[in-house]
């Protein structure tokens, strides 16, 4: 998954972004102002947003509109220093899916951010469950067939997001944009053996090949009664 942290306090940007980075193992990139946040939410399509308001150039609550206005349907989770019914009314009405008082745990935030990116791809358990396979994203635990499966951080996260669309094509770019920051275009060349030995796990502990390599457009999840052993 793949995570923007607005924040114009650099040490706290950089402290959210380890966290959701050590622990869920997001991909995160940073902005640390309103004009700069606009143009990254047009160059990607993130799965969740940690969005501060009081930022320089555009007030967090017109980046929060703006978005909205464009039809972005990532999930936001807004920083605040303000506590206020009245304040927190209005972002919710903006299009706000939860907030945040300053100062915050950071334990609660990557807890409520992977429950935001959980509701925005509409599951509600921390268990994504495809056949015979069971991915816990609380846990990041695999198990196929009951048995635990060994992956490496990366395979995971793309085991974890191939889940969240087990039915779509999903294109090498698509899982490079998803899995690293902006830089992402250095790790083009190893995606495909990170995919292959992820593959080759599942089939040894399945006995069939549950991710199916389409030629030229991607990877899509297939299910025991789909493939022809």
């Amino acid at each position: 998954m793949r995570v923007l942290v607005v924040e114009d306090e650099r040490r706290l940007a950089e402290n959210i972004a380890t966290a959701l980075r050590e622990g869920p193992g997001f991909a995160v990139d940073q902005c640390h102002d309103g004009e700069e946040a606009l143009l990254a939410c047009g160059a990607v399509e993130y799965d969740l947003l940690i969005l501060d308001l009081m930022l320089p150039r555009l007030h967090g609550t017109k980046v929060l509109q703006t978005l909205r206005a464009r039809a972005c349907s990532s999930p936001v989770l807004i920083l605040t220093a303000v506590s206020e019914v009245r304040n927190t009314i209005n972002l919710l009405d903006l299009g706000a899916d939860d907030y945040m008082t300053k100062p915050f745990d950071l334990g609660e935030l990557v807890a409520r951010s992977r429950a935001l990116i959980r509701r925005g791809k509409g599951v509600k358990q921390t268990s994504l469950t495809f056949g015979d396979l069971v991915l816990n994203s609380a846990s990041q635990i695999v198990k196929a067939r009951g048995a635990l499966v060994e992956l490496s951080p990366t395979e995971f996260r793309i085991l974890e997001y191939l889940l969240h669309h087990p039915k779509k094509v999903v294109s090498k770019r698509e899982l490079l944009e998803h899995l690293y920051d902006f830089a992402w275009e250095h790790h083009s060349n190893v995606v495909e053996a990170h995919v292959s030995n992820l593959r080759r796990k599942l089939r040894a502990a399945l006995e069939y090949p549950v991710i199916e390599n389409m030629r030229g457009r991607g990877y899509r999840l297939s299910s025991h009664d789909e493939v022809v052993l």
